[in-house]
Formats: structure tokens, C-alpha cells, sequence
């Protein structure tokens, strides 16, 4: 590593030759794997970015030019660029985050992991300098597969307008975003891949040029930025160049030298440019470069050598999902499946496998796919949309109007929902409970089991006139919580230990919590506190017999992985309200603010979304109550 140890930031690339720069690039790779190995995180798409990363990093001045990453997990060579080379604890508390982020460096300019916006927000930025009259350079990385996503086009509309507002756009063309990438743009980026003529023409023309004196160069520089006449005649690129978007391309995104020279013309050209780079997600590494599932897109900690997993975490929420929707499918031929560009991700791929006709990949576009979800139940089919639970933000305006407005029967499986952890912020699944509470007509299931994502996922695809959404958490699930007893549609997890005319506290258990609410119980049972655990199943709407069961206590308590402004907590305490049930109640869940990433155990323990936390603030509260009693008590007795 004796070249990258000496990357302190972006100008020591400067001083280095073209022997050297290609050895800088073996030497990420190799502390890619090595690094990324030991940790986990995004290995395929930042091996697939490293010449064009070195390459972005010599044309452009960062952070002066702003140099803005799509999704950001192929940023970790800019971040070993900009001198972020210790990735001993990459994605855990206190070490580097698995995206940009603006409290590690000033070349961090968004902190975007949602695809498809930084064209947006090179749009703005642009505009910003034209108005202040500052000279910076905005250039925007985004891959393919971000480019099937509708805010991508809605930014190039607006780019394309202003033909004299510098912004380049780098496409990372690497036939891929999770999976390989699909649709009519993906069509026709194909056709530009296999349609190397202009490439070739160029390439066999590069060596005599360049040995020609005085000329030679910039005849080159001259035909590789040549007019859509001679390009169209080559390559069929017409489509960005309609838009009113200057096109270079298609570049080997793994020469560096073709590529710093594409990125100066398209720096001098004085418009929106896009440069179309063909790269390959896993380069370098065979392991990756054989997974044809997603070509190592994020990883777990493996075997450097041969790229198989150190240790199995045992069976996760996705993949019982995805066996019961196999089952699902053979049984009903009205269930469809929808993923946004991420099949395997969200436990769809068996279910791909076993009826492919049945299965449809929207790409990165979270909008459509909940509207087109509303055609096909609309249609006469019962669609199943499965998305991570921070992606279905996206497309809130279509759940709500077109989905549940129109009575449709859709079903919403939301992976990840909860405190994921390690992505960070941006994807920790802690707001779809609070945002679809106002949601008319829509029903929430929070399984807190195996068994009951079986159950539930089929109670909701019996809906036929409304949306219903499953959620559930991240890796392993937990053994079978069984229940005792039943109120209403509820399921009584634990009954209080001794027999109490009113128990002390009823904990309202939400999803995959409920093995800490039932030790929640044991620890208030051993200070003396009585208490019911109940899973409510459906969340939304509160079931009727939720307030006759509080009733009966004397405290209610709302325990939820979700965030505490107008969750399931919330919702409860509305329903007792309606009902006149005057009971104090508390809710625990997540406050209401961004959570740095770490491990889901360590975001829980800061945010006191523990056992022993939980406990102890009952256990007060209790004795809160216990004393105003005792004090109203005294106070009849002088009376």
C-alpha cells in the first residue's frame, strides 16, 4: 500500500504518472476487500468505481468543485482519496459511515442514500452559482440503475433547459443497481455499450494522432468531442442529446487516462454534459465478479480469499417471506409480486424463480411501482410491493391517493422496518407506522414472529378493498413467542404472575419486541409490579378491545420500534381518549431526530429502547402513582 498510505488527499494524486495511477488503483482494490472483508459494507459497486473515482479526483478540484455521489455507497475510494483510510470500524459506532457524510470531511457534500435525487441537487447547486457568479464546478455521479428512478428525469428536464449552466453528470453504467438493470433505458444504454464503433474509430486513430506534432492532440480532443453528426452515425446516443444534453461516450470507466480526458472536455464545454462511463460492479475481485445475484453489492463479513460468509446469523424475517410467498403463489394465481430494482434484497427471488411471468421489477421507482401496484389490483390481481420500509417514504402521495383513495387491494411488505443500524439514518425503518396512520382504510400488521409474517402476510392479501402492509425487522428472527390468551383480535402474550383484582401495567408489545416486553414484564413482576403483555398484530386500525383491556389497568404502555411522533403510542392513546378511558399511558419508542449509524443494539441502548431502561421508567412511574394515591388518600383521611 506504499502509494495509497501516502493519499493524504485529492492534489498528491497530481504528482503521479500513469504507471503509477494504475498502481494506485490495484491497491484500493486490494484494501477494499481486505477492509471491507472485516467490517461488511458496499464491496462490488466501490470496486467498480476506483479508476473513475482517481480520475474525478485529478480533473475537478474538491471541495471547491462539488463532487456529489447518487446513493453514496460507491463512495468509499472518495473517501480514501480524501483521507478517510482507517476503515477498521466502517459502519459502527465511532468509525467511518458505509455513506458521504458531512461531519468526516468537507469534500462530503450530500449525505444522500436514497437513489435517484442528486441530480436534484446538482440542479440546485448549479443554479446557486449562476446566481452568485461563482465559478465552481458541480459535477453529479449517478449510476444506471438510479437513472430508472422518475426524479432522475424530472431533474434532467430541468437541467437541460439552461444550455449555458455548467453541471456534469457522470452515468456509472455498470448494467446494474442491486441486480442487473432493467427497462427501456437500460435498453437503450445496451445498445451504447455494444455499439463501440465510435470507440473503436477513435482508439485506432489515438496513436498516429498523438505522434503527429503540434496538431496531433487536439484533432483528437476535437473528433472524441465531435458533433452529434458523426457521433449518430456511430452510436445511437440521440436520446440525452434530444433532451438538450451534450453526450460523451460511451468511456471505459477503467481507463484512467480516457477518462480524465472526457472529464476535461466535459468540464471546459460551459453546458450540462453527460459522460456515459461503462464500468463493471466487482471488478477486480472474482468472488464478486461470479455472484450474479448482485455481484457482492453489500456483503456481511466474509473470507477474503474466497468471499463466503464467516458465520451464518440463521434464518432472517426476508427469507420467511420470501418461502411463504412461493406457497402464496401456488395457491393463488392472482398474487403478483412488485420489487423496486432489489429482488433478491427483499426476499423475492424464489418467487421469481418459481413464476417469472408473475414478478415485476420497476427499477428505482418507488412512485410507479405503488401506482402500477393500484392498476393491477385494479386489473383483477393482488399484488404484494415488498420495499425496505425507508424506501416506502417515497411514495406516500400514491399509497395515499391512488392506492387507498380507490379502495385498492395492495399489499405493502416493508424489510428493515425498525432501528437497522449500520446504513445509518437514512435507512433505519422508523417513520412508515407514523406516516401511515393517516392513511384511511390502510391496516398495519407488525408480526412479532416467524409464524405470524406467515399469518399475517396472509390475513393481508385476503384484503380486497384496501391497502394492508406487513412490516418486519432486520436479520435474524427470534424462536416463536406464543400467545396465552386472546382480547379481541389481540393476543395476550403474559398474564400478571400473581392474581390481582386490577394489574399495574398493561404493555401494549409492537412486532418483533415482543421477547423485550415479555422481559420487561419479569423485571416489573420483580419489583412487586403486576403486568399483561399484549401484541395487538394489526396496529392500525387500534383494536376495539384495546380500551376495555386498559381499562382494567391502572397504567398503560406502548413499546414500539418506530418513531414516538405519531406512531403506534399515539394511535392507542387516541383510540382510549375516544373510548373516555382516562388511564395514564406512556410511550416508548424512537424520539423524533436522525440516528448515527451503529449496531442496532447500541442505537436501542442510546436511545434507551431497552429492557432495563424501559423497566426502570415503569417502575417510576408506578411508584408516581402509588404516591399521589397514597397522598390523596391521606388527605380524605384528615378530611
Amino acid at each position: 500500500m506504499a502509494l495509497l498510505t501516502r493519499i493524504k488527499g485529492p492534489r498528491d494524486l497530481d504528482r503521479l504518472s500513469p504507471e503509477q495511477l494504475d498502481r494506485l488503483a490495484a491497491e484500493i482494490r486490494t484494501f477494499l476487500v481486505d477492509e471491507v472483508s472485516k467490517t461488511g459494507g458496499h464491496l462490488g459497486p466501490n470496486l467498480g468505481v476506483v479508476e473513475l473515482t482517481i480520475a474525478l479526483h485529478r480533473v475537478f478540484e474538491s471541495p471547491k468543485d462539488k463532487v456529489l455521489w447518487d446513493t453514496g455507497h460507491q463512495s468509499y475510494v472518495h473517501k480514501l482519496l480524501t483521507g478517510r483510510q482507517d476503515f477498521s470500524r466502517l459502519k459502527m459506532k465511532g468509525g467511518l459511515s458505509g455513506y458521504p457524510a458531512r461531519a468526516e470531511s468537507e469534500h462530503d457534500i450530500i449525505e444522500n442514500s436514497h437513489a435517484s435525487t442528486v441530480l436534484g441537487w446538482a440542479d440546485g447547486l448549479a443554479k446557486a452559482n449562476e446566481v452568485l457568479g461563482k465559478g465552481d464546478a458541480v459535477v453529479a455521479v449517478i449510476g444506471d440503475g438510479a437513472l430508472t428512478g422518475g426524479m432522475a428525469w424530472e431533474a434532467l428536464n430541468n437541467i437541460a433547459v439552461a444550455k449555458d449552466r455548467p453541471l456534469v453528470i457522470v452515468v456509472n453504467d455498470n448494467e446494474r443497481s442491486y441486480a442487473p438493470t432493467i427497462g427501456g433505458l437500460a435498453n437503450h444504454l445496451a445498445t451504447l455499450r455494444t455499439t463501440d464503433g465510435y470507440e473503436r474509430f477513435l482508439a485506432k486513430g489515438k496513436d498516429l494522432l498523438e505522434r503527429t506534432p503540434v496538431v496531433g492532440r487536439p484533432l483528437y480532443e476535437t473528433l472524441h468531442g465531435a458533433k452529434k453528426g458523426l457521433k449518430d452515425f456511430i452510436a445511437p446516443q440521440g436520446m440525452f442529446e434530444d433532451l438538450g444534453i451534450k453526450y460523451v461516450g460511451p468511456i471505459d470507466g477503467h481507463d484512467i487516462e480516457a477518462l480524465e480526458s472526457a472529464l476535461q472536455r466535459a468540464k471546459r464545454f460551459g453546458g450540462p454534459v453527460i459522460v456515459h462511463c461503462l464500468t463493471e460492479k466487482g471488478r477486480g475481485y472474482q468472488p464478486a465478479l461470479a455472484d450474479e445475484a448482485d455481484r457482492f453489492h453489500a456483503v456481511g463479513k466474509i473470507h477474503p480469499d474466497t468471499g463466503l460468509p464467516i458465520a451464518s446469523s440463521g434464518v432472517d424475517w426476508t427469507s420467511v417471506f420470501g418461502e411463504e410467498m412461493v406457497k402464496l403463489g401456488k395457491e393463488r394465481k392472482d398474487i403478483v409480486a412488485i420489487t423496486a430494482a432489489m429482488l433478491q434484497p427483499v426476499g423475492l427471488d424464489k418467487f421469481a424463480k418459481a413464476f417469472p411471468e408473475r414478478v415485476y421489477d420497476v427499477g428505482i421507482a418507488e412512485q410507479h411501482g405503488a401506482v402500477s401496484a393500484a392498476g393491477l389490483a385494479t386489473g383483477g390481481l393482488h399484488p404484494v410491493f415488498a420495499v425496505y420500509a425507508t424506501f416506502l417514504n417515497r411514495a406516500f402521495d400514491q399509497v395515499l391517493m391512488d392506492v387507498a383513495l380507490h379502495k385498492c387491494g395492495v399489499t405493502f411488505v416493508l424489510d428493515r422496518a425498525g432501528v437497522t443500524g449500520t446504513d445509518g439514518a437514512s435507512h433505519n425503518g422508523m417513520w412508515d407506522m407514523s406516516i401511515l396512520q393517516c392513511v384511511p382504510t390502510l391496516r398495519i400488521a407488525a408480526p412479532r414472529d416467524a409464524d405470524q409474517v406467515r399469518a399475517q402476510l396472509r390475513e393481508a392479501v385476503q384484503v380486497k378493498d384496501a391497502p394492508t402492509v406487513v412490516r418486519f425487522s432486520k436479520g435474524a428472527v427470534g424462536p416463536a413467542v406464543k400467545a396465552v390468551g386472546k382480547a379481541g383480535g389481540m393476543d395476550i402474550l403474559r398474564r400478571p404472575a400473581t392474581d390481582v383484582a386490577r394489574p399495574d401495567v398493561l404493555l401494549v408489545s409492537v412486532g418483533a419486541l415482543a421477547p423485550m416486553c415479555l422481559e420487561i414484564a419479569e423485571l416489573l413482576d420483580a419489583q412487586g409490579i403486576s403486568s399483561t403483555v399484549v401484541d395487538p398484530r394489526w396496529v392500525k386500525p387500534v383494536d376495539e378491545a384495546m380500551a376495555p383491556l386498559a381499562e382494567q389497568h391502572r397504567v398503560v404502555v406502548t413499546v414500539e420500534d418506530n418513531s414516538r411522533a405519531g406512531g403506534v403510542g399515539s394511535a392507542v392513546a387516541q383510540a382510549l381518549r375516544d373510548a373516555d378511558v382516562d388511564v395514564p399511558l406512556r410511550d416508548f419508542g424512537i424520539p423524533p431526530r436522525f440516528l448515527d449509524h451503529a449496531s442496532r443494539k447500541e442505537v436501542m441502548a442510546e436511545i434507551g429502547l431497552t429492557a432495563p431502561d424501559i423497566a426502570r421508567q415503569v417502575t417510576g412511574l408506578v411508584a408516581k402513582i402509588d404516591g399521589r394515591l397514597e397522598h390523596t388518600a391521606a388527605e380524605v383521611a384528615r378530611d
